[in-house]
């Protein structure tokens, strides 16, 4: 049960403060933010209730290759992480690859894959990403008639290599290690704020 914050005037506080900051080691030369929209701003919570659900955020990562995708929070990290090892293309196409597939309108659909393709896909692209032969060819055959799913081949390739590869190694890393064991350490602790009063970060 959460007490009142005049009880207890800075545990929770300095606990989540201690966690964002943790989590920005990962984030401090990224440019996810700038790169994807809303993908690498942090989840910012305003209570007790919401810092909790961020910690499970964090150990969430570890669960499964999903969970840290389906994170704002842990694409982000992840993001600055590949970074640090030269490797983020990856992710970044299978994030193009998710917004490419919201397109409706049938002309945007058909100019963004091939801005798509050109960026990531095509010999010598700028950010080429690892693809054998015949996905790349595949692909390329699926812009002659775009549809939603014409880099889905590619986009799984992506994904696989993400799983099997780098995504173990996020999860060694000194910076994630500790993290999470600083997320698993406010998990468990009983929360010392009102629900109701807000963070000042």
């Amino acid at each position: 049960m959460c007490r009142t914050l005049s009880a207890f005037p800075t545990t929770c506080l300095e606990r989540a403060k201690e966690l964002k900051t943790r989590l920005g080691i990962f984030l401090h030369k990224s440019e996810l933010g700038s790169e994807t929209g809303n993908a690498g701003k942090l989840e910012r919570g305003s209570n007790c209730t919401k810092e909790r659900n961020f910690s499970e955020d964090v150990l969430g990562w570890r669960e499964s290759f999903d969970l840290l995708l389906n994170s704002k929070n842990g694409v982000a990290a992840f993001h600055a992480f590949l970074k640090t090892e030269f490797s983020q293309e990856n992710l970044e196409f299978w994030l193009a690859c998710e917004e490419f597939k919201k397109i409706r309108s049938a002309a945007k659909l058909a100019s963004r894959a091939q801005r798509v393709f050109e960026e990531f896909i095509r010999s010598e692209a700028p950010k080429e990403v690892n693809l054998d032969h015949e996905t790349r060819e595949l692909t390329r055959r699926n812009l002659q008639a775009v549809t939603v799913t014409c880099f889905d081949a590619a986009q799984g390739k992506a994904r696989t290599l993400m799983e099997k590869d780098s995504y173990p190694r996020f999860l060694k890393s000194a910076a994630y290690q500790d993290l999470a064991a600083q997320a698993s350490s406010a998990s468990a602790s009983p929360c010392s704020c009102s629900l109701a009063e807000p963070f000042h970060t």
